[in-house]
């Protein structure tokens, strides 16, 4: 039997969807091993010995002074530039809600130039819904490597949609860095873009939880017939490609 890829999964005070992001990658085919942040100050070489990194949601360190904030500064200040290399050695990265503003804060995207930010949602509320989304046909993300039709996941935030001008969407489309949109916008994002990608493919960022669609009970109505894909597809291509 082959290795399964080991996941670091990075929390920090106030993740909360670490749980579930370990029942995703299980399922996937991955071992999960939940690493708090301040732990990696004295061994760096655990995340270095990790097949593939998951950065969960949750409202970290309360969402002080902007949600992902204190955590990105803390990813900063433990790991420096860390995850990219990562990403650059083909090991794949996902953050999640919470773990996508992390990514956005830590400058992921506006070191290759995208003038982008994630603010709060158009409607000024906090969203908590089931939505679908579609991979963009032009992407070059490995975690919808192959994805057909929908995948239908929750969304739980109040400060998650894209914000930038007409060009940098314009460049953010036509260089495949938009990996995932939604069927119906339910916060008011440019493009109705759901999730980003970076320059190696192996970084994607999203603020719905597909973690929180791993099995199809998990749907509220799956009874009715109605259910979408499953959000563990997305995993299955991460727990694949890092198994390479």
């Amino acid at each position: 039997m082959s290795r399964r890829p080991e996941a670091a999964v990075l929390t920090a005070p106030g993740t909360n969807r670490d749980p579930d992001a370990c029942l995703a990658l299980e399922l996937a085919g991955a071992n999960p091993v939940v690493i708090p942040v301040a732990s990696l100050l004295d061994v760096r070489s655990r995340l270095s010995d990790c097949d593939m990194i998951v950065i969960p949601g949750g409202f970290s360190y309360a969402d002080a002074l902007g949600a992902g904030r204190l955590f990105a500064t803390e990813l900063d200040h433990v790991l420096g530039d860390h995850l990219s290399v990562a990403a650059a050695e083909r090991r794949p990265l996902i953050g999640i809600c919470n773990g996508f503003q992390t990514l956005v804060r830590l400058g992921i995207w506006t070191r290759e130039g995208y003038r982008l930010a994630l603010g709060h949602n158009a409607d000024g509320v906090f969203t908590c819904e089931w939505v679908n989304l579609v991979p963009d046909p032009m992407t070059r993300c490995i975690w919808t490597d192959g994805l057909e039709g929908e995948v239908s996941c929750p969304v739980a935030h109040g400060e998650g949609r894209i914000v930038c001008d007409d060009a940098t969407l314009m460049s953010l489309s036509g260089t495949g860095r938009v990996a995932l949109r939604y069927v119906r916008n339910p916060n008011g994002s440019r493009g109705d873009i759901a999730g980003l990608t970076d320059a190696t493919g192996f970084i994607l960022g999203l603020m719905p939880h597909p973690e929180n669609h791993v099995v199809a009970r998990q749907h509220p109505g799956v009874r009715r017939g109605i259910g979408g894909g499953l959000g563990l597809r997305i995993f299955e291509n991460g727990v694949r490609h890092a198994g390479r």
